[in-house]
């Protein structure tokens, strides 16, 4: 890790230039809610002033960068004595800039699945060594417990990452092609002044989460509230709606399908992103769903993040962003289903 810094008119022209070759994704303002606040998105930008330097929260995650909602796989082509499949992996190099520390620990935690594990995604890998990542700090928003479950600080997983210390950002330098290519531009060395700057701005972010979740035991407390009350509270809520799973930042269940033009000469096969509080997700062929019951799907789904995940890689798979929560149109919550399961454990063990 090298440590620098950069007056923000110097990262301006860094920026414009990086967009004459690249894509540049960054947060903009896309609506506003009923209560007239800005409702942020990563989207396509074409010129610095489109972006939103002071955004809080982006409605979904950078995820669908790399996992889109929808994607082909392949297409085919049949003539009478023979067939063709195209596959393809390539795509244009890209820059995301904004990403907030939880959304880059959400792709580290992608990449232990879908790039280092026993079935990497080829698609995936593509989208991800083709991108460069600009992280930026930033103070907690009044949902987020990111810091409960680890994911309000990042060391890797990024190529810079910036904190704002005033008319510099502080800059963290985690790859050989981003010192390559900010060399080009007003790198400034770390002054004593900066560093105080930076550890009080990090103070200050560290202080601004409020929202706390116990986590300490959880993957136990799982398997012993396996069949608490708890998720039939919660579970007679779900709308089954799935819309959860669409903006977490680390859900990444999917779904196939393939589709046969009427001419018969040409297919595609495609997938989509789905989610495990789906109605027929855990249905098979003849009809019989494993899961038929939202809480247990609920359930299930909570337990993935917080028990088979765990087990598996040492680490929860939310990151504490409350996306969910925030998404989800009955007010179904992570943090409160948590605290409710810790509340019942604690009475039973009064008992």
């Amino acid at each position: 890790m090298i440590y620098k810094t950069m007056y923000k008119h110097d990262f301006k022209k860094f920026l414009t230039e990086v967009m004459k070759d690249n894509t540049l994704i960054a947060p903009v303002i896309k609506d506003y809610d009923k209560n007239k606040k800005p409702v942020y998105q990563f989207d396509q930008v074409w010129d610095y002033d489109e972006i939103d330097f002071n955004y809080t929260k982006s409605y979904s995650s950078i995820k669908n960068f790399f996992i889109p909602y929808e994607e082909t796989l392949s297409r085919f082509d049949f003539s009478k004595s023979q067939w063709s499949q195209q596959i393809e992996y390539t795509i244009h190099p890209r820059v995301i800039f904004g990403a907030r520390s939880c959304d880059v620990d959400a792709l580290l935690k992608l990449d232990k699945v879908l790039m280092h594990g026993h079935f990497p995604n080829p698609y995936y890998i593509a989208r991800r060594k083709n991108t460069f990542i600009i992280g930026l700090d930033h103070e907690a928003f009044e949902d987020c417990f990111c810091r409960s479950v680890g994911s309000d600080n990042v060391s890797h997983g990024f190529d810079v990452f910036l904190t704002d210390i005033g008319e510099k950002y502080f800059m963290k330098i985690n790859s050989s092609k981003a010192m390559d290519i900010l060399s080009g531009f007003e790198l400034r060395e770390v002054t004593e002044e900066d560093q105080d700057d930076y550890k009080r701005i990090k103070s200050r972010i560290r202080e601004s989460f409020t929202t706390k979740v116990d986590i300490s035991d959880l993957s136990n407390l799982m398997d012993l509230e396996f069949e608490s009350d708890v998720w039939k509270k919660w579970g007679s809520l779900c709308l089954s709606c799935g819309s959860c799973a669409m903006v977490c930042p680390t859900c990444y269940c999917y779904t196939v399908t393939e589709e046969i033009d009427p001419s018969l000469r040409t297919a595609s096969k495609k997938r989509a992103l789905y989610s495990c509080n789906l109605v027929d997700f855990a249905e098979v062929a003849g009809g019989h769903n494993f899961r038929p019951d939202p809480e247990k799907r609920l359930k299930y789904r909570f337990y993935h993040q917080h028990r088979g995940f765990v087990e598996s890689y040492d680490e929860p798979k939310c990151v504490g962003c409350n996306r969910c929560g925030k998404a989800c149109p009955v007010g179904i919550n992570p943090a409160e289903i948590i605290a409710d399961l810790n509340k019942e454990h604690i009475m039973r063990r009064e008992k």
